[in-house]
């Protein structure tokens, strides 16, 4: 039977950073009500002239090295956004020919924060089924390019960068189980007004920017996170207390503390970036899987325990032996 396997990841961020001192001098807030609420301390914000697929580049070049492979190596490109550079081409093909990877199917996927979840799941259905051998799984978001700054209860939540895995065929187990879902109702607690066939007019005006209802979106996350990590144990046959790291979305640390309590897993085993990256949608769980890797602390035969929820709302987790 062929599995699939994680063989290397890598991780950009800007080289701006916005510290909470900083958006004390642009919104009423402090550093202390910020870390308090949200455990955020900074976040990256990309330049001006800076792209989503630029972004993308810089993390796949470093997940192609740790994994010791070359563009031409790769078959299939996965790229999960909310923040394409384009409405078409979509941002894998643009990511894929700037590479010089060889012409291969190349798909995006837009299920905000959960965007990574779902493309790092279908790439392991198409090495399981033999279409492909190895894939390029990137979860990017230039986030910070729809944020109103005016917006104290927004505008310090989210952050830029990328996070970028190589996946690959395998004789032993890698990616163990996966969980995908999503629910259409909660569409008006989490959203941004503007798309291609609606308001566009109102794109780079006061109107267009990130809406949310920050209550009621904690009370079903906290629900659905904790559901959705046990779900993915019983889809795998894995006890709770056979884990050893939980990689959760990094939204919010309160949200975070939750889902370890729902688990039984004691805050020291989860991986946490929130502090120093922000909520960075798509790009939280691989770039914290990169950092809990890159520091030692996630190591070769581990399981890991991956999760995210996002604006639909969308949610996700897929379980692996590293």
């Amino acid at each position: 039977m062929t599995y699939s396997r994680i063989a290397g990841t890598g991780r950009y961020l800007p080289e701006k950073i916005l510290t909470n001192f900083d958006l004390e001098k642009m919104v009423d807030t402090t550093d202390e009500w910020i870390r308090t609420r949200t455990g955020v301390e900074r976040r990256h914000c990309v330049a001006p002239d800076e792209t989503t697929s630029d972004m993308c580049v810089e993390a796949a070049r470093v997940a192609m090295d740790d994994a010791g492979i070359r563009p031409e190596d790769i078959e299939m490109v996965v790229i999960g956004t909310t923040t394409p550079d384009l409405v078409f081409p979509n941002a894998a093909t643009l990511v894929q020919h700037r590479l010089g990877i060889p012409a291969c199917p190349c798909i995006a996927t837009e299920e905000a924060c959960t965007s990574f979840i779902y493309g790092l799941s279908i790439a392991d259905k198409f090495i399981k089924a033999g279409e492909v051998k190895r894939v390029l799984v990137i979860g990017v978001e230039c986030i910070t390019k729809l944020v109103d700054w005016t917006d104290r209860n927004t505008c310090v939540l989210f952050g830029d960068g990328a996070g970028a895995v190589i996946l690959e065929a395998s004789d032993e187990p890698g990616i163990l189980a996966t969980h995908l879902g999503a629910d259409g109702q909660y569409k008006e607690l989490l959203y941004y007004p503007v798309g291609p066939s609606k308001e566009l007019h109102k794109a780079g005006t006061d109107d267009a920017s990130i809406i949310m209802v920050g209550n009621e979106v904690f009370k079903v996350a906290v629900k659905t996170l904790g559901n959705v990590a046990l779900e993915v144990l019983e889809k795998a046959g894995v006890a709770q207390d056979e884990l050893d790291w939980l990689v959760p979305h990094q939204a919010n640390i309160r949200i975070i503390q939750a889902t370890a309590k729902r688990l039984d897993l004691p805050m020291d085993k989860v991986i946490l970036t929130v502090q120093d990256h922000g909520n960075t949608s798509a790009a939280s769980v691989p770039m914290a899987l990169d950092v809990g890797i890159r520091d030692g602390r996630i190591k070769k035969g581990q399981l890991v325990l991956m999760e995210a929820f996002g604006g639909g709302f969308t949610w996700g987790s897929v379980l692996m032996r590293l």
